[in-house]
């Protein structure tokens, strides 16, 4: 028998005032699934794509069903969620004419990857054969499939918090297995191999840094693209919530960024806070971006400060590759970089 106090640290008894579930060891469980319903209805419910043929919305989500779950089992979050999805779609010609069609998607499920669950779309019985359904069965497939995803980074962002409680010393065990596997394929600086710094109330040493990019395109043009939410979505392609609006909140790449815009003019500056979720919690850099017209193109300037001096090339490498590069990729701004 071991003496008192040594043994499985698992086992031992720390002193908390709750005194729940130290250490994680035990299995915990939190319902979402009345909370996703209605966040599959949020994100699908309006969403619409446009052509020369004509436009088509999602006019109707008619059956919500399944259940999703948060469980925390020795400090490790795993996922659970099952869905069969059915909405209705109405599409308008370019000539006025109107269609109906269903949308059919019977397995979103933790089992499968975003990318090969199934997305069914057809027109309504006796409607006439219109290319409004194959731009349904293309771009709006995309749409709904890049809709479902930012549902998936919500559910591992929003409800997170409090699954893995602090232990007696005030650290939080960082989550494993499930919890931190890569959620999109494209990622700012994905790291796997670095632990997150430390709990709050810890002093760290920051640092600051600036970055250059010129852009063929207009101030008001490059400004729409950092507050846009289906702008957002596009060039970072993967799930997205902006709210581009002083005080409006934003997530990006399924949760893994995050922050609030402090101040906008319009066309010529935007201040937010800023930051990367393995930060230690509340800790936000500050980031200016500064609009200047250069007559065919636009300079923009990044400003960054109160970032962690780990975090220093990291956070650098993503606003060139993820948001820099990438806006001029997916929209053609194309210019050297400064």
């Amino acid at each position: 028998m071991a003496k008192w106090g040594e043994g499985d640290p698992r086992w031992i008894v720390e002193e908390r005032a709750d005194a729940t579930n130290v250490n994680n060891w035990h299995w915990t469980e939190r319902d979402v699934t009345s909370w996703s319903s209605e966040k599959l209805k949020e994100l699908l419910m309006g969403l619409q794509v446009e052509s020369e043929e004509g436009k088509c919305e999602i006019t109707e989500v008619s059956k919500v069903e399944g259940e999703a779950s948060i469980n925390n089992r020795k400090g490790k979050l795993i996922f659970f969620y099952e869905w069969n999805l059915k909405a209705a779609w109405t599409g308008t010609s370019t000539s006025g004419i109107k269609y109906k069609g269903n949308i059919d998607i019977p397995n979103l499920s933790d089992e499968n990857d975003i990318d090969d669950f199934d997305i069914g779309v057809s027109l309504c019985k006796d409607e006439p054969e219109t290319a409004l359904l194959s731009l349904m069965r293309k771009e709006g497939a995309n749409k709904i499939r890049t809709a479902l995803a930012s549902y998936v980074g919500f559910l591992k962002t929003e409800f997170t918090q409090g699954m893995i409680l602090p232990t007696a010393n005030g650290m939080t065990k960082q989550p494993t297995g499930q919890a931190i596997t890569e959620t999109s394929k494209t990622q700012i600086g994905s790291c796997s191999t670095a632990p997150p710094p430390s709990n709050t109330g810890v002093k760290i040493p920051t640092c600051k840094f600036s970055i250059r990019d010129t852009f063929l395109t207009s101030p008001e043009e490059l400004y729409r693209v950092f507050l846009n939410q289906e702008l957002v979505q596009a060039f970072t392609r993967s799930g997205a919530m902006v709210g581009g609006e002083k005080g409006g909140k934003f997530r990006l790449l399924n949760g893994n960024v995050n922050g609030e815009f402090l101040e906008l003019v319009s066309e010529q500056k935007i201040v937010m806070k800023w930051r990367f979720n393995t930060w230690p919690c509340e800790h936000y850099a500050t980031v200016t971006l500064t609009f200047t017209d250069k007559g065919n193109e636009t300079e923009l300037k990044v400003d960054c400060r109160g970032v962690p001096e780990s975090e220093e090339e990291r956070t650098r490498d993503g606003w060139q590759r993820y948001y820099c590069h990438a806006i001029k990729q997916t929209f053609g701004y194309g210019a050297r970089l400064c």
